[in-house]
């Protein structure tokens, strides 16, 4: 085969199959969801196997905690601020797609971002725009792992650090309403003197 895949995996499986052009704007949210499912899994399945030779259940442990819906959504509010017009309009169709199926193992909101993440894909990769699909999961996955690469240590500084601003808050309000109370009982004695 002289054709590569820069010219999109889609147009060589339409190509080699006789598949016609189709207007993606016909497809259903859900359609592209289902395909969008694929392509995202079998994107993470490369990485997780590129990363070295295990034994098959170890694979799909590593894969089932990264395509599963909360972190699907994580990813997609990492990416979120890439999108554009078009594609935030692609997610939040998918989104808000009425789907048949129930989450498993994830609550509502997870369960609809992942689909609407799932829809965008599904649509990027029909238009073969692959690359762009590359592009936004890769800068989900970076993000999503520099969140999570702040140690337990860090977090447990932070909480103390802010449950000790909150402290100080609660003081400086408590000094302030005891010097309101200590101005009127002032107030009051001047009046009681006159």
């Amino acid at each position: 085969m002289e054709k590569g895949l820069e010219e999109g995996l889609i147009r060589l499986i339409k190509d080699a199959f006789a598949l016609p052009d189709t207007d993606l704007k016909t497809y259903s949210p859900l359609t592209l969801a289902y395909i969008g499912d694929v392509v995202y899994d079998l994107i993470i399945r490369t990485l997780v196997v590129e990363q070295g030779n295990a034994p098959v259940n170890k694979l799909h442990k590593r894969v089932s905690s990264m395509v599963k819906a909360s972190a699907q959504m994580e990813l997609y509010h990492g990416i979120e601020d890439m999108l554009t017009e078009e594609e935030l309009s692609i997610y939040k169709r998918g989104r808000n797609a009425k789907s048949f199926t129930t989450a498993k193992n994830a609550t509502i909101t997870e369960y609809r971002s992942a689909t609407g993440l799932e829809a965008l894909m599904g649509y990027l990769y029909l238009d073969n725009r692959l690359d762009r699909v590359l592009e936004l999961m890769k800068a989900g996955l970076e993000r999503r792992s520099a969140a999570a690469s702040v140690t337990p240590k860090e977090n447990a500084t932070k909480s103390n650090e802010m449950k000790k601003e909150q402290e100080e808050k609660k003081c400086d309000l408590s000094e302030t309403l005891q010097e309101e109370d200590d101005t009127e009982i002032l107030i009051e004695s001047e009046k009681e003197l006159e």
